[in-house]
């Protein structure tokens, strides 16, 4: 079983454009008798409210958002190269209709706010904060919305607050 160790926030040194936005992560809620998760690209890091922030945004069809919902932590897992199969099946398939653990190899690890993954570099482990679905109206380049949003399915937009930065033990 992979080890990590907990760092402080300020100690990451990352590009997260690559990291969120080439790589991808898994945005993971529940427990250990139920839980979900997904694969992302949209997404970021800072700070808000005097707070270490990640901003995740997650359409409403999703399965996740009733885990999301329903749990007042999650985490987001950014995967060791090689996985690429796994996150790409994850994004493509729901855990409604598929043990996306099962189907995938992934190994999940139980903190006691969410799970996460064994074969994860970096997690997030985020205490939820603030929730609101994206409005068609709040949008000022309105090109965006017939790219992005044709089903008009827009995201709900999760801030977390990172409560604990874990990188795998080398």
């Amino acid at each position: 079983m992979a080890q990590f160790k907990e760092i402080k926030p300020s100690n990451l040194s990352l590009n997260v454009f690559e990291l969120i936005g080439k790589d991808w992560m898994l945005i993971t809620a529940g427990n250990q008798e139920k839980f979900n998760t997904m694969t992302a690209s949209w997404g970021g890091m800072g700070v808000l409210w005097h707070k270490n922030t990640a901003f995740s945004f997650v359409r409403p069809q999703r399965y996740t958002l009733e885990f999301l919902d329903s749990n007042d932590f999650y985490t987001l897992s950014f995967l060791e190269s090689g996985h690429r199969d796994a996150l790409t099946f994850c994004g493509r398939n729901s855990g409604r209709d598929v043990d996306k653990i099962k189907a995938t190899g992934l190994v999940p690890v139980f903190d006691d706010k969410a799970p996460y993954f064994e074969q994860a570099k970096l997690v997030l482990v985020c205490r939820k904060l603030y929730k609101q679905k994206m409005l068609p109206e709040c949008f000022i380049d309105t090109d965006i919305i017939p790219a992005c949003y044709p089903e008009e399915d827009f995201h709900y937009t999760f801030v977390g607050e990172v409560e604990k930065v874990l990188v795998r033990n080398v």
